[in-house]
């Protein structure tokens, strides 16, 4: 299956953001300084306290301040550039935290995790068929700074070119085109997942077709994941809707609206993938049970044949003198015929009952 190529690069093991006690430039954690004015990215890179300066400069316009996963003293450092709350940096530095929305004064603080796909047949860990990133997104009334943890964000200044009219309604516009971006890409790992879930009932349910299980348990397992990351996600737009009108403009609250709209959708459908693959799960394990059953019969049934012609060898193999038919002409072949018979016998019966 083809994997659509995602924006968001998952986080790989071992990789964290626990301080140096070596003094890291904050540079180094700078992606991107962008200047937009008027609708428009101002050419090239800025510092942080250029970018304001040209902000003041121009008298309108706000400032981009990409991050990737930041130290404490280099996070620390551009918030003092921006005046932001000191629980903002702890909690951005900080990775692996639930999507929510803060306010603090009259800045924004969002949480937002992205989520990547990777076809099943193409990972040995099959734990990296669905792996989740962190977007943190800090909201002024004139900057905005994302911070990502394994995650990947792409250049906004491109990815919002041509779209002046969103870009002059300031940073929470363009928090709103990250958002919209990463539940765009939900609903198409939705989909991609949905094609499995489909090729596996098909597995399940198709009479005498070999299905592995342990699939089940492993999409099982990686939808969960997935629903923890977007699921409360819902809660923080919600908020994010109807509080803080004073900071969001009614028009991107409109915006929002849809995002909400297409996430709770998505929502939903990881919610029936879920209860999909628990139904898969008790099918499956009925139908393993059902196969048992069946073996068994037709190894009981197999085991009975052969008791009958032991059970005759076995009570003339005794050599006594005196027996029935021990000194007569035909009775080895009576014997051997009678073994027959009963076995064919059985056979017939079985067969009549299902159990070969």
């Amino acid at each position: 299956m083809a994997v659509v190529p995602s924006p968001f690069r998952p986080r790989k093991k071992g990789e964290n953001s626990t301080p140096s006690r070596l003094a890291v430039p904050a540079e180094r954690a700078i992606e991107h300084c962008r200047v937009f004015v008027d609708g428009e990215a101002l050419p090239g890179e800025y510092t942080p306290h250029s970018a304001q300066d040209a902000v003041k400069e121009y008298g309108r316009g706000f400032v981009w301040v990409g991050l990737h996963e930041p130290l404490e003293s280099q996070m620390t450092k551009v918030a003092s550039e921006f005046n932001i709350h000191e629980l903002i940096v702890e909690d951005a530095v900080q990775a692996h935290q639930r999507p929510k929305l803060e306010r603090y004064d009259d800045q924004l603080f969002m949480v937002a995790r992205s989520v990547n796909y990777r076809d099943h047949d193409e990972v040995l860990d099959k734990r990296q068929i669905i792996s989740t990133g962190e977007v943190q997104m800090i909201m002024g009334a004139d900057f905005l700074i994302t911070v990502r943890h394994g995650a990947k964000l792409p250049n906004l200044a491109y990815v919002v070119d041509g779209e002046q009219d969103l870009v002059e309604l300031g940073p929470v516009a363009m928090a709103w085109k990250i958002l919209d971006m990463m539940v765009d890409r939900y609903s198409e790992i939705a989909q991609l997942i949905s094609d499995e879930v489909d090729e596996i009932e098909e597995e399940v349910f198709t009479p005498r077709q070999k299905f592995n299980i342990d699939r089940i348990y492993t999409f099982k397992r990686e939808i969960l994941e997935m629903k923890h990351a977007i699921n409360p996600l819902s809660v923080a737009l919600k908020h994010m809707i109807s509080d803080h009108k004073d900071l969001i403009s009614k028009q991107i609250r409109s915006y929002l609206r849809d995002v909400h709209d297409h996430e709770l959708v998505v929502k939903d459908q990881v919610a029936n993938f879920d209860e999909r693959l628990t139904s898969l799960i008790d099918a499956s394990v009925a139908k393993v049970t059902m196969q048992q059953n069946s073996d068994m019969r037709t190894i009981s049934a197999v085991v009975g044949m052969w008791a009958a012609p032991t059970l005759v060898a076995g009570i003339y193999g005794m050599n006594f003198d005196r027996m029935p038919e021990l000194h007569w002409t035909l009775g080895y072949p009576m014997a051997i015929l009678i073994m027959v018979g009963v076995v064919t016998g059985l056979f017939i019966w079985f067969r009549k009952n299902d159990w070969l």
